[in-house]
């Protein structure tokens, strides 16, 4: 690995990593987080910490091998498959998405994002691919829309991962898809989630194969990420926790899902782009360091270094990262603080301001399912904290904060 100017060839600080641990320990103790695994690589230096258990009510204990869902931390992962194709000129940017996808031809877009579903006007241009690889394809999940009348039809349609109903699978899903207006014109407006799932719809249909084996082929075979897909053999579901959502007034274990005959026991109707992978902390390290390498693994190259770099810095403009970061900062009651990196790149978050430890210029992203991972290019860091506690309380939420913090408290400088 190249070193950077100015940077100590050392990873962490010994003091640091006790801090750490100590930190995760506070929280797998306090009994809300029932067990985690957490990796942070430096310089060659990995530090691994696999605590508490694979239930809340349970002796199995967490290990470094341990499945996790990896909700939308699946989106930093599923934009590598799309931008193979950019880098092999089967997909261009400004292709218009109707050749693959025509039931996105002739968009109408609603007059208001509140207004009844038939009062629309005609979109003013086609959709295209890089409309749909910045998700601002016109649809997606905004929270701050939540009421209206088309939030409940996405809902309604299944367009979203079993909120409140399966999605369907990928031809149907689109059907369903262009039956409704836009609720932005192309190009316009960033909005959250949607665009990952569709660009699983995508890659499958310029390949023609699965987009799970598109995936495997060329992203997760050649840098050795052996468990990690969209559901799991019998061989392997035991390493996989229940996934709790807590109740949020009580705090109680709810199982949300289950391992044995779990959403992930089974292939999936849809292959979700969006929040479908399941994962260790060891896979995701070996896709994040090849985007520090610059698309190269070992001697291996999986996407030029060009399109890593479109990955990973901010895509989008002043107007629409103003939308976005007010989108973050106005549901910190929501999410609980996750989500305020200002920029946004292909896939993931980039981060444009100084909120917090991080770095300017850190990418990636946290799932709902208590799941966070990131690299950092200035410091030459990659982490990943993965827990079975979703986001229906903030307990997830804060040992994520608190794991970033303890990492770049125990960088040695």
């Amino acid at each position: 690995m190249q070193k950077i100017v100015g940077q100590s060839n050392n990873g962490f600080t010994t003091t640091g990593l006790h801090r750490l641990r100590d930190v995760l320990e506070r929280h797998v103790e306090s009994g809300k987080i029932p067990g985690l695994v957490a990796l942070v690589s430096r310089n060659g230096q990995t530090h691994v910490e696999a605590l508490g258990t694979m239930s809340h009510d349970g002796v199995t204990p967490m290990h470094r091998d341990t499945i996790f869902r990896m909700a939308s931390t699946s989106k930093p992962v599923s934009i590598a498959a799309a931008m193979i194709l950019i880098d092999e000129c089967k997909l261009r940017f400004d292709d218009l998405v109707e050749t693959w996808l025509p039931e996105l031809a002739n968009r109408q877009v609603l007059k208001k994002i509140d207004s009844p579903l038939d009062e629309t006007v005609p979109a003013r241009r086609p959709i295209t691919v890089r409309d749909v690889l910045t998700s601002t394809f016109g649809i997606g999940m905004d929270m701050t829309s939540l009421g209206t009348p088309i939030m409940g039809a996405i809902f309604e349609k299944g367009l979203t991962p079993d909120l409140p109903v399966p999605m369907p699978e990928p031809d149907e899903w689109m059907r369903r898809l262009g039956t409704l207006p836009l609720m932005h014109q192309p190009g316009e407006r960033w909005q959250y989630h949607i665009a990952s799932d569709l660009i699983g719809v995508l890659v499958a249909r310029v390949t023609g194969q699965s987009f799970e084996s598109f995936l495997r082929e060329r992203i997760f075979e050649p840098l050795g990420m052996k468990d990690t897909g969209f559901h799991l053999p019998a061989e392997k579901i035991d390493r996989l926790p229940p996934l709790y959502a807590p109740n949020p007034e009580t705090g109680e274990f709810l199982v949300w899902d289950p391992a044995e005959g779990g959403r992930h026991s089974q292939p999936p109707a849809f292959q979700g782009g969006g929040g479908g992978l399941v994962s260790t902390v060891d896979d995701y390290q070996a896709y994040f360091q090849m985007l520090l390498n610059h698309g190269m693994h070992g001697n291996e190259r999986i996407l030029s270094r060009p399109a890593v770099e479109l990955m990973t810095t901010n895509r989008l403009t002043p107007e629409q990262q103003a939308a976005r970061h007010a989108m973050a900062v106005n549901n910190v009651h929501v999410s609980y603080g996750q989500g305020q990196h200002g920029g946004w790149g292909l896939g993931m978050a980039v981060r444009t301001y100084r909120g917090d430890y991080a770095s300017i210029g850190q990418f990636g992203w946290d799932g709902g399912s208590g799941t966070s991972t990131y690299a950092d290019p200035e410091k030459q860091l990659t982490g990943f904290l993965l827990t079975q506690v979703g986001m229906s309380t903030p307990d997830s939420a804060r040992l994520i904060h608190d794991f970033w913090t303890t990492v770049y408290q125990a960088i040695e400088d």
